[in-house]
């Protein structure tokens, strides 16, 4: 099996924080993760890998979710 590089734009599931991101850039042995609904970026150090069908739903329902609470 080949080890998932994503390319900048791509949707990531960070194992380390459990959360779906989208990929900005990297640094060192950091890359660079938005949350999907945008807001602060963090450093994933640890494994990512393409999210789940389920994960990737799962995240836009919570930024749809949050637009209608008005919190985006």
């Amino acid at each position: 099996m080949s080890e998932f590089t994503p390319e900048v734009g791509d949707l990531v599931f960070d194992e380390a924080t459990r959360q779906v991101g989208r990929m900005m850039g990297h640094e060192g042995p950091y890359r660079q993760l938005r949350p999907v609904g945008g807001g602060r970026e963090w450093d994933a150090s640890g494994p990512l890998r393409p999210p789940t069908d389920a994960e990737r739903l799962s995240a836009g329902v919570a930024v749809a979710n949050a637009r209608s609470r008005g919190e985006l």
